[in-house]
């Protein structure tokens, strides 16, 4: 059986969905691994060392991807790329299905399996192939690297003869695993660290980080079954925007967070709390590329307000692309080792297993 992946268009994608390490468990497992030339060398992978694995290195990718049993991608390929995937063919990755819905209906109207993994269910089983959490991780670790960067003063406090500059204090938006581990590395680095998210059960983790929560009174816990966030009632909203708004009045940094999964982001920094804060503030909006949590954040553009710089960014881990290409690599085995059934080397569709149900687009 050959698993294959060709080349994303690196002006938006620099992660790739096989590293040498992963070819090697493919080709351990059974696999035979076809990839094109150059496919990894923009992050170090040189092809030699993919052959020396035992993977096939080809210059043509249009022969690579008519051969593949499964192709394994971070997005949906191009027009052209698509256009050759043919019947029975699997094609697995991160493919937005909610705003890529004609374009992945013609693949499964032409009998093409494809297997988008956002959509994974959050159950134990699942874990080790939650691209989700392993990409967010890494998402909300940059994102205040990239934001403190941008802060032009110190982050931890400072005692000098000269005397004494205090700590920065940041406010994360969101608690999920991109928040908290915004909070974790924000903390690390000296700051004072405030939190807010509509989910209650994010309390308990934000104090264990040494992040202070940000309780709005009479708090509904606002968490789906599957543990994302959902849509707050206006009151809810109302109330949040009060304590936001006080509180953000006092606050240097801002890390946004805050997503829906197929929906637009929530604007929660609303412009007359941009108008209150602080010159020379700095809001991160790591929800940017689904509309952002604030009321100005662009995509890929550095927008001033009222003395407050916000970044907005379409793919942060472009940043980080090697270390979420190993996260993401290893989450897709995992993923094509429970679809795959070691006995007659083939892949099997058992929709009684509710990973593969859950993430299959019918």
């Amino acid at each position: 059986m050959k698993i294959v992946s060709v080349s994303e268009d690196q002006k938006i994608e620099r992660r790739i969905a096989i590293t040498p390490e992963i070819a090697k468990k493919y080709i351990t497992l059974g696999f035979e691994v076809s990839l094109p030339e150059n496919y990894g060398e923009h992050l170090g992978f040189r092809d030699d060392e993919y052959r020396e694995l035992g993977a096939k290195i080809s210059r043509e990718e249009k022969e690579i991807i008519k051969s593949a049993d499964i192709i394994v991608q971070l997005g949906l390929l191009t027009e052209d790329k698509i256009s050759l995937i043919k019947e029975n063919q699997t094609l697995i990755g991160v493919f937005n299905a909610y705003n890529n819905k004609e374009k992945i209906k013609n693949l499964v109207k032409n009998n093409i399996n494809v297997f988008s993994l956002e959509l994974l269910p959050r159950i134990t089983r699942a874990q080790s192939m939650d691209i989700l959490s392993s990409q967010a991780n890494l998402a909300g670790y940059k994102a205040v690297i990239e934001s403190f960067a941008n802060f032009e003063k110190a982050i931890p406090m400072m005692m000098t003869a000269a005397g004494t500059i205090p700590a920065a204090k940041v406010l994360v938006v969101g608690a999920g695993v991109a928040g908290l581990q915004a909070i974790a590395t924000a903390k690390r680095m000296g700051a004072i660290v405030f939190a807010t998210d509509v989910r209650m059960a994010s309390k308990e983790q934000v104090e264990s980080l040494g992040g202070k929560f940000l309780t709005v009174d009479g708090t509904e816990n606002l968490e789906t079954e599957e543990g994302y966030a959902k849509e707050a009632s206006e009151d809810f909203k109302k109330r949040q925007e009060e304590l936001l708004g006080e509180t953000l009045k006092k606050i240097d940094i801002v890390v946004c967070t805050a997503l829906i999964p197929g929906k637009k982001a929530p604007v929660i920094i609303k412009e007359k709390m941009i108008s209150n804060m602080k010159t020379g503030s700095v809001i991160y909006d790591l929800a940017a590329a689904q509309g952002g949590n604030t009321a100005f954040s662009e995509v890929d553009k550095v927008i001033y307000r009222d003395g407050v710089r916000i970044i907005g960014e379409t793919n942060i881990l472009n940043k980080l692309p090697i270390s979420a290409s190993s996260l993401y690599a290893k989450n897709v085995f995992n993923f094509v080792v429970n679809l795959y059934n070691k006995d007659d080397k083939k892949i099997n569709i058992n929709l009684e297993d509710e990973i593969i149900e859950k993430t299959l687009i019918k």
